[in-house]
């Protein structure tokens, strides 16, 4: 937390919000990269009444609709998120012209998102968004990317990424054999695409 990276990436976000108007930022990074451990991190340095973290995993798709086909086996690859679910309610918080904004949160006990579970008032200033392809090249992806005010990159070991993977798919139900096996798989496969955005991100944090 006290790199000279992280402190001044802090300390520049905090002049962005002097002026007023409302912030979106994304973290991004690979799976196991600490997203979600930052982005919390970051909304305790400012406060429930000043951050909300709306992570993009609330756009997964359920599992009603993956079970029996090709998708399963890939659950988490750019294709299997409701890319224009998550840009439509990026556009809602753009606009700040509602009372309140409720978005979807992924629940690893269930292993589904459910829907309206995060609550964004009109006054908070900077929301943070987290997740694996807010860089990625495909056309709607980038139309996500023009949302977002600034994006930051994780940059994590990855021997750590894929320790804790292992330990987080253990953890929601895997036996190890299968934890590790689909961290070196599917995780690996999407991590690879997203390493390669890295040099679109504005600032890359390290991390671990």
């Amino acid at each position: 937390m006290d790199s000279p990276e992280v402190q001044q990436a802090l300390a520049a976000l905090r002049h962005r919000l002097d002026g007023g108007r409302r912030t979106l930022l994304g973290i991004t990074g690979s799976p196991g990269s600490g997203k979600s451990t930052f982005a919390a991190w970051l909304q305790q340095q400012f406060g429930l009444a000043v951050a909300v973290v709306v992570p993009m995993d609330g756009f997964h798709l359920g599992n009603s609709i993956i079970d029996g086909t090709p998708l399963r086996q890939r659950k988490g690859a750019m294709d299997t998120f409701d890319v224009g679910g998550y840009l439509s309610l990026l556009q809602r918080l753009v606009r700040r012209d509602e009372p309140v904004v409720y978005a979807p949160e992924f629940r690893r006990t269930l292993d589904e998102p459910v829907a309206a579970s995060i609550a964004v008032p009109a006054s908070v200033p900077l929301v943070i968004t987290e997740g694996n392809y807010l860089l990625a090249e495909s056309p709607q992806w980038k139309d996500v990317r023009a949302q977002l005010d600034e994006v930051w990159f994780m940059d994590t070991p990855p021997p750590l990424r894929l320790g804790r993977l292992g330990d987080r798919h253990v953890e929601f139900g895997m036996e190890r054999t299968a934890a590790e096996a689909w961290a070196t798989g599917p995780d690996e496969a999407n991590a690879a695409m997203i390493e390669a955005t890295r040099q679109a991100a504005d600032r890359i944090i390290p991390w671990g």
